[in-house]
């Protein structure tokens, strides 16, 4: 029973693992700051190979194991040191555990199993492993962690491409398969659109095969397809409190997608609102989930975007709101960040401009603040050009993504908060004026000197000469 022993191995076959962020170009300080919003969310992570001997067998784990960046790297850099050069990365936009478990077959219904192309490969790989829950930050720098690795660019291939590509036994090659899952991939049900997936996988295995190249592969996602429930809310499930009110859900607005060969630009927000010369206009429902959205003149490549959102009839007139957005290298941190370069008004012949570079993040996260505005008490992320300006904009919830957008969700979110709130900055200055009190106490304890002469009884006694 393959479907079974798969996800035996992927229940019980967790497998530690060191550190991507020991890479010297990544900043210690977004490590930190990741460190939080990496712990709540894991992926799987299936490893095989066509050498053997590249892992050890499992060491005991306790139940829940969440494989680390630090410890994912120790399994890597033995399968890179000692295995194929060749090394393919199947990425799915989302995956969870459970779906391993939902639609892998495991109560012996081979034929209803979702993976058959995937486990017939690691019981058939001299060498595997399964590791159940990966922390997203892990994942989300396994490519550039690979790429450092082998010294080879990775190369966005399909299975077209793949059959024209002639590899090399003896030179690195990185082959990054994108498998579009989605929990509402249109009308498909996630069983059918993982088949799909695994039969992919199937057909890579086979040209390999068919060619005799050796190679390490790699399965995992960009983010969970499940979301934990919370324990509150099942608990809350199993019975009605007497006269306990029904909660209201807010109504969750799909985001704004611009598309050429692919979404390249997201952009959402809870609340999208605009003011000129006193007359105020809520745009969030002629925005999000609207159809037929006017998005002429948006643009995209790698290094500028500009997302263009135009409304006929606005004030009496026709209002384009455009979003322009950059992308850079810098060297200092050795990665891409994005910066929105500002939000411009176009109305009546006219542009009014709002300076918006502290909205800003590295190039594979999304933007996310709670507020955006150009009033004082929101933080003034949006600074007009002119003042005083005519206009005013404000964003409840905002979140934008320009570049390396995969799928029709945003990618985790650099939030606009501060590292250090009022409250942080408060308890370090009352902890550093305590700490000098107990310095200076400690000092003159310290500096305290005893007697060195004392009244003998059997000697002469002590006198002292009397100055006049």
């Amino acid at each position: 029973m393959m479907a079974a022993t798969v996800v035996a191995r992927v229940l019980a076959g967790t497998r530690r693992a060191p550190a991507l962020w020991q890479m010297r170009w990544l900043p210690l300080v977004l490590v930190l700051v990741t460190v939080a919003a990496a712990s709540e969310q894991q992926v799987p992570l299936v490893l095989w190979s066509s050498d053997r001997d590249l892992w050890a067998p499992a060491a005991d784990t306790h139940e829940g194991h969440i494989t680390s960046d630090m410890q994912l790297s120790t399994y890597l850099d033995s399968a890179l040191e000692l295995g194929p050069r060749n090394v393919l990365l199947f990425l799915q936009d989302k995956l969870s555990i459970e779906d391993f478990t939902a639609y892998g077959g495991v109560f012996g219904n081979k034929q209803d199993s979702a993976f058959s192309n995937l486990e017939n490969a690691l019981d058939l790989a001299p060498s595997s492993l399964v590791l159940p829950a990966v922390d997203w930050y892990a994942v989300s720098t396994l490519t550039a962690y690979l790429q450092e690795k082998l010294g080879a660019s990775p190369l966005h291939v399909d299975l077209a491409t793949l059959r024209e590509l002639k590899l090399n036994a003896s030179l690195p090659a990185l082959l990054l398969i994108h498998l579009p899952y989605t929990a509402s991939s249109g009308l498909m049900a996630p069983k059918e659109v993982l088949m799909g997936n695994d039969e992919v996988i199937g057909q890579v295995l086979s040209m390999l095969k068919s060619e005799d190249v050796p190679y390490t592969a790699a399965l995992t996602a960009v983010r969970p397809s499940r979301v934990a429930r919370d324990v509150a809310m099942v608990a809350g499930g199993l019975g009605r409190q007497l006269l306990q009110r029904q909660s209201v859900s807010a109504v969750i607005h799909p985001p704004v997608s611009y598309n050429d060969t692919a979404p390249r630009i997201l952009f959402w927000a809870q609340n999208f609102s605009v003011t000129y010369k006193e007359h105020y206009e809520d745009l969030t429902s002629l925005t999000f989930g609207v159809q037929d959205l006017n998005l002429t003149g948006s643009f995209w490549n790698d290094s500028v975007a500009r997302l263009a959102l135009t409304y006929e009839q606005l004030f009496g007139t026709t209002v384009t709101f455009k979003f322009i957005l950059t992308n850079r290298f810098y060297p200092v941190s050795a990665r891409h960040w994005f910066t929105m370069e500002r939000l411009e008004i176009h109305s009546n012949g006219s542009i009014t401009t709002f300076n918006a570079s502290q909205v800003t993040g590295p190039s594979i996260y999304s933007f996310r603040c709670e507020h955006v505005s150009g009033a004082n008490k929101d933080g003034d992320l949006l600074v007009p050009g002119t003042q005083p300006s005519p206009w005013q904009i404000t964003f409840q919830d905002f979140q934008i993504q320009a570049f390396n957008v995969t799928g029709e969700q945003f990618s985790y979110a650099s939030d606009c908060a501060g590292f250090f709130s009022p409250g942080i900055w408060m308890g370090l200055l009352t902890s550093l004026f305590m700490l000098f009190i107990f310095t200076y106490g400690l000092h003159m304890i310290l500096s305290l000197k005893t007697m060195d002469r004392f009244d003998d009884h059997k000697g002469p006694t002590i006198s002292l000469t009397q100055i006049v």
